[in-house]
């Protein structure tokens, strides 16, 4: 008797299992699909950095030439033959998605997308554990602050003919936001080298071995190369502690052989004075 009730819990849990599959079968949307062929790149631009990608066959190949951006091939293979209408899984995830696409061969389709965006809809979330705010949010969050007024109107310093000022301080879970402008009162455009953050010693002496430290921001909202009079910008950093003896140091420098450097000295307790987005 008691083998009899198991057998037949045991098939009501099959059905029951068999029944959702089907279920989830019949709702789940079909995946965007596209079109490859022979000599033509297929570009997936992302709005995140791509952490991962899985191509489900061996006649696709990819690689990611720019960090947001995959690019995949169709490759000859002399070992098998490839049937017309065979398709493939793409699956690329993001640093807060992963989206997935379905690529079907087609010798001579009557046209190629090779430009594919990774869209809102094509995307599920995902969260890494490392991964606390994607680029994607402090995009968003670091193009907010750029509507925003000064705070900070003392916070500044001159160089021959460059300024260099602290607008705000932005706190936003484990990051920090600073938002700096430089401004060109010379009729030499300047020429962007690179803008570097360390954080060194207020005072040194003779005796004192320096050792600065260089801190690199985890996200830019602009890329700027150069510009004529007035240059601003947001940059994202991990959150901030160093002992009040010492500076955040902001140092803008120009390509050429040049004295137009300007630096900017942030104290800690100007950090601490960082408002919440």
């Amino acid at each position: 008797m008691k083998t009899k009730v198991f057998n037949f819990i045991i098939t009501l849990v099959c059905l029951f299992l068999f029944a959702s599959a089907n279920a989830q079968q019949k709702t789940k949307p079909d995946l965007p699909s596209f079109h490859i062929q022979k000599d033509v790149a297929i570009h997936f631009v992302s709005p995140e950095p791509i952490q991962f990608v899985d191509i489900s066959t061996n006649w696709i190949v990819g690689d990611i030439p720019v960090d947001n951006v995959l690019r995949i091939k169709y490759v000859d293979l002399e070992s098998k033959t490839i049937s017309d209408s065979a398709a493939a899984i793409i699956t690329i995830i993001g640093q807060s998605f992963i989206a997935q696409y379905k690529m079907i061969y087609n010798p001579a389709p009557k046209s190629v997308c090779s430009h594919i965006e990774v869209l809102p809809e094509h995307m599920n979330p995902l969260e890494f554990p490392k991964i606390t705010m994607s680029f994607q949010k402090m995009k968003d969050f670091a193009t907010q602050i750029l509507y925003k007024e000064p705070n900070f109107k003392n916070v500044t310093n001159k160089n021959l003919g460059m300024t260099a000022n602290l607008n705000n301080i932005f706190a936003l879970g484990d990051y920090i936001f600073l938002d700096l402008s430089f401004k060109n009162s010379t009729n030499i455009k300047y020429d962007i080298d690179q803008v570097r953050f360390k954080i060194r010693d207020k005072k040194i002496t003779k005796a004192t071995n320096v050792q600065d430290v260089e801190v690199k921001p985890t996200f830019t909202l602009y890329k700027n190369q150069s510009f004529k009079k007035s240059y601003r910008n947001i940059f994202v950093f991990p959150k901030l502690t160093f002992p009040g003896n010492k500076t955040f140091t902001i140092q803008l420098t120009e390509k050429q052989i040049s004295g137009r450097v300007v630096e900017l000295d942030i104290d800690y307790s100007d950090l601490l004075q960082a408002d919440t987005l």
